[in-house]
Parts: structure tokens; sequence; C-alpha cells
């Protein structure tokens, strides 16, 4: 059947974002071209995350809205995809009849067999794999960004936090081979990308899952030897997996940036425990000190739950003190939200959410203070930055990252291009951006 244009729209993490552009580099290699209007689409692929119960309502209240046009249409293929698609699977189609097509996380490489499967049986179609049992073959894509990639170095995750469902939808860790990941960042460098994100669920566990690979440091190291890529940066670490010898590639590195994203989730040891995250603050404050004394100008980010089963006022002020402490150039907050089927959900002293909402007030204020008091200590400084292009709230002015991941705005000159890298004098320091003056492009 002929088709000639698609739509796809993306939920959850930066993985959700890779396998979106893979999916889309199928459906081009197909002879289809992407739009935004989903009404003149001939295929829409809804790829979905279940990381939270709010997002999952969000997405099938998306999908409900799609039922129109299949109505309106009824030759439109309408693909689910990605986490929510391997945990409901069946499910999706007795929720939402008119879709078409269920794709699992695994699965994601199958799609074009996978329409054709559609308009052969002129049935629904569903593939859902439990685990794959080799890594998917190399497959197109086409990337949203023209600057930065995102490069997978590894699917799956083996830690089981109790809040979290990301192993039960994405199966065990499963590390791709280096001459590919090497072979992809080439390719990237000579289609004129500068910046490229090694990807996982963990990155620090890169090579566990088979002996003959490298480890994640090692992996830095070769990956920073590549010509023509400027920027070499990572995520997500686990801290329990981080270690020297990953701290000293990044000291050591070229090209590799020094921002270090570590999640601590909690500052209360006895919450760290039940979330089943593998170590103590102790041991991340040493691992904090280690990073600090290698890369004294790295900047360190985090993740942290707020409200977590059993979190009583004093834990929590553990949490709020630790953070006080540590100085973390940006905190991504969040509160906690049960998330069924993973053991969190059940356990007993749930916080009420207005208190989870307070003590979330409370931590933003502290982290706020912190982020500006480490911005206000790059004024007067000339920090290198990689341009991405206008500012997004203002044409006259230009955005771009530092080596640390500071977002830097600066008046446009005329000069500045995406892509180059520049020198700016931070002149303005705020809690989430800095301003400055371009001294000159380099």
């Amino acid at each position: 059947m002929q088709r000639n244009h698609f739509s796809i729209i993306t939920f959850g993490c930066q993985m959700n974002e890779n396998d979106s552009e893979r999916l889309a580099g199928q459906l081009k290699a197909m002879g289809l071209s992407e739009i935004s209007q989903l009404d003149d689409a001939d295929i829409i692929v809804i790829n979905t995350c279940c990381v939270r119960e709010s997002a999952e309502k969000k997405i099938y209240g998306k999908i409900g809205d799609l039922k129109r046009l299949k109505t309106a249409n009824p030759k439109l293929i309408i693909a689910v995809a990605g986490c929510m698609a391997q945990k409901d699977r069946d499910k999706l189609f007795k929720k939402a009849p008119h879709i078409d097509l269920v794709i699992g996380t695994h699965n994601i490489h199958q799609l074009q067999d996978l329409l054709r499967d559609v308009d052969n049986s002129r049935g629904k179609v569903m593939a859902v794999l439990e685990q794959a049992e080799r890594l998917a073959p190399e497959i197109p894509t086409i990337r949203k960004n023209k600057i930065a990639a995102w490069v997978p170095i590894m699917y799956g995750c083996n830690n089981f936090c109790s809040y979290c469902i990301v192993p039960y939808v994405r199966g065990r860790e499963q590390s791709r081979p280096v001459d590919a990941i090497v072979a992809e960042i080439r390719e990237l460098a000579a289609q004129g990308f500068k910046e490229v994100t090694l990807l996982g669920q963990n990155v620090n566990s890169y090579g566990k899952d088979t002996e003959t690979f490298p480890d994640f440091a090692e992996l830095l190291t070769t990956v920073d030897q590549i010509d023509s890529i400027q920027r070499v940066r990572y995520m997500t670490s686990h801290p329990r997996d981080m270690n020297e010898k990953v701290i000293a590639a990044v000291r050591d590195g070229r090209k590799i940036c020094e921002h270090f994203h570590l999640p601590v989730q909690s500052g209360s040891d006895e919450i760290l425990t039940k979330m089943n995250r593998g170590y103590t603050t102790d041991y991340y404050r040493h691992l904090v000190a280690a990073i600090r004394s290698a890369i004294p100008h790295a900047s360190l980010t985090t993740d942290i739950i707020v409200g977590f089963p059993g979190e009583t006022e004093e834990l929590f002020t553990e949490t709020l003190e630790f953070v006080k402490a540590t100085c973390f150039d940006a905190a991504y907050t969040f509160l906690y939200s049960e998330r069924s089927g993973t053991p969190a959900a059940d356990m007993p002293d749930q916080v009420p959410l207005a208190v989870k909402k307070e003590r979330l007030t409370r931590l933003m204020q502290a982290q706020n203070e912190n982020s500006l008091a480490v911005n206000q200590q790059l004024l007067n400084q000339t920090l290198e930055v990689l341009i991405e292009g206008n500012s997004k709230n203002d044409t006259n002015r230009m955005m771009g990252r530092t080596r640390t991941n500071k977002i830097v705005i600066w008046d446009k000159t005329g000069q500045e291009s995406a892509g180059q890298l520049a020198d700016v004098l931070i002149d303005t320091a705020q809690t989430w951006v800095l301003k400055g003056r371009l001294l000159h492009l380099l």
C-alpha cells in the first residue's frame, strides 16, 4: 500500500529519543517523509515511556485522541512502541482497539517487516520479545539534532532499584561491540557532527556482560582518540559503578567533557537501602571528593527523589543537609510516584502528596542557592562554548554549552554559526544560565 508521510511522537528519556531516530530512519528508508501534522500522516508511531504512571496516563490520553484520525482514515496505521508497549502488550489492543501495531523495546529494528505484516494480515500485529538474545542489527538513523548525536553503547539494566520499572521493560544489560560504536561515531564525524553522547541506562556497566569487551574507562579513552569529534559526553552513570579509572579517563581525555551526572536519589542511608541503590552516603561523598580532587573545575549534577515510602521528616532533613553540603551544580528533583509492578509501590508508609510537595519546594530552594553560588564563581572567566544556535527566547542572542554542560547566552554578532567553538567572557551568573560576551571564535 502506498504511503507517503509519517509522524513520531516521543515520550521519555534520551534512549527513547534515540529509538525514535532509529524508527524514523527505517521509515525514511521506505520512502516516507516525516511531517508534524498528524492529520496528514499515513503512519503514526507513539514511542512510549512508563517510568511514571502519570506519564502513562498522558500517553493513553494521546492514544485516545488518535481514534478520530483512524475513524476519518481507516488506512492510517497507528503503532505504539517502547517501554509501555513492552509492559502492556496486548492490553493496548483492548484499551485502544484502533491501534494496529505494538512494538516492544527489543523489536524496534523490525519496524519495516512489521508494517508489511500489518498490510498482509490486515489485522493487528504484536511484536514483543521478553529479552533480546543478541543485539539488534545496525539500522538507518535520522538525527533530530545536526550538532550533537546520541550513540547507544549498551542496552538494558541489571540494577533493579526498588522504585524503577526500567529493568523489566528494557531487559538485561547488553553492551555493543567497540567496533560498532567507533564506526558510528566516525560516520557522525564525517557528517559534520561535533559532539556525541554515549548512551546507556548505566554506562559504567559497559563491558561487564562479556569477558571480551573493554570496560567503560577504556571505551572512553578509545572514543577520545577519534578525529573530528570535538566533545564526548555520556549518560547515565550509577554511583555504585563509577570508579577512579573512569575519573582518570575524563581527566586525561582531550574531548571527554568534565561533567559528572551521578544520581544520588537520596541523602539518607536508610532510604538508599530501601531503594536498593547499593551504596551509602559516605561512599558517594568519597566519590565526589575523588572527582573534585582529580578535576577541580568539573561540574557535578544529580537526581533526587523526594517522598520515597518511609521517608520521615528526619530522613528528608538528612537529604536536605546532604544536598547543601555537596553543593551540586544542578539537581533534577522529582516527587516519588508509585509505579505498579515495582517493590516500592507495595511498601508501607507511603508519603502524602502534600508532604512530598512541601519537601520538594524546600529542596529546590536549597539547590537553587547552590546553583547560583556555583555559577557566580564563573564570573569574569572565559569559557569555551560549543554554539548550538539561536537562544530559544531571543533570536538576537546565541546560546551554547560549556564542556561542563553550562548553558551560556550572549548577544549575536553575526559571525557565529551552530557547531563552532567560541570563547565567551562571563559577566552575568544566574541560577540556570550564564550570560556573557563573545570574545572570538576558535
